[in-house]
């Protein structure tokens, strides 16, 4: 796959961009989580739904921080499993950044011994 745009190389970026949590309103939705994993989120993160997080805009309300600068996320420890899956470089994350004005994420392979 090539890459359109710029890039960077950064062993942990996600602590310095925030962009997949602001990307949609739709996007933080539960799927795979069972009533007890649920239960877990504070309910004031929860949508009125109950099918995804609460959203200010476009942007989770776990969501702390500027996007592209510094963030965390709230409830990190309990956070849903779409949150889980999204990794730094793939394509979801690729995708957000763009519509934040970012540059794409090149995460460092892993080494490997022989």
């Amino acid at each position: 796959m090539e890459n359109s745009g710029p890039t960077i190389d950064i062993e942990s970026p996600c602590q310095a961009c925030g962009a997949c949590c602001s990307y949609s309103q739709n996007w933080p939705r539960f799927t795979t989580e069972d009533d007890a994993e649920l239960d877990l989120i504070p309910e004031n993160f929860v949508n009125e739904r109950l099918s995804g997080m609460r959203c200010d805009g476009d942007r989770c309300s776990a969501l702390s921080g500027k996007v592209g600068v510094a963030t965390s996320c709230t409830i990190y420890a309990v956070r849903p499993e779409v949150c889980r899956t999204c990794m730094p470089g793939d394509a979801e994350c690729a995708m957000a950044r763009r519509r934040h004005g970012l540059a794409s994420v090149v995460v460092p392979a892993l080494s490997r011994d022989p």
